[in-house]
């Protein structure tokens, strides 16, 4: 049993219930891993058009004129999906699915484990820790292990 009310199940909350609203919040982590990659391509993408201008500079000082403008035209801004830079794909996941699955994942909180967060892992972790051990403590407040 977690020993902070903040990630006690509410009572007559099910161990069904309890798993299910575990494996919604993982869900959501791998949305927010995913989202993480998102940022990352967009980040990657930003520095390649940016390594890709340097580039151009650098042929057009070697005598590369043709080429440097030809890439510049049709490669340096260029969208990377109809009409969007990255920037608009990270708005509009963000604004459309992130929201809404963050929406109702804090809704299935707030209807059956009273808004509490990381119940199943906190059940979890009471039950892998070594009770009175410093390095096990059920919480930041518990260090001699209780």
């Amino acid at each position: 049993m977690p020993v902070d009310d903040a990630h006690t199940r509410p009572d007559g909350t099910s161990d069904a219930t309890v798993e299910a609203v575990g494996r919604l919040s993982e869900a959501l982590e791998m949305l927010e891993d995913a989202r993480g990659d998102l940022y990352r391509f967009h980040r990657k993408i930003g520095r390649t058009d940016l390594t890709l201008s340097d580039a151009c500079a650098k042929l057009r000082t070697a005598g590369h004129t043709a080429l440097a403008d030809q890439i510049e035209t049709e490669l340096v801004g260029r969208n990377v999906l109809q009409g969007r830079w990255t920037f608009q794909i990270v708005e509009e996941f963000e604004d459309g699915y992130v929201a809404a699955f963050r929406e109702h994942e804090q809704r299935v909180r707030d209807e059956l484990m009273d808004g509490r967060r990381h119940v199943f892992e906190a059940e979890m972790k009471q039950d892998r820790r070594t009770h009175g051990r410093p390095d096990h403590a059920a919480t930041p407040n518990s260090a001699d292990g209780t």
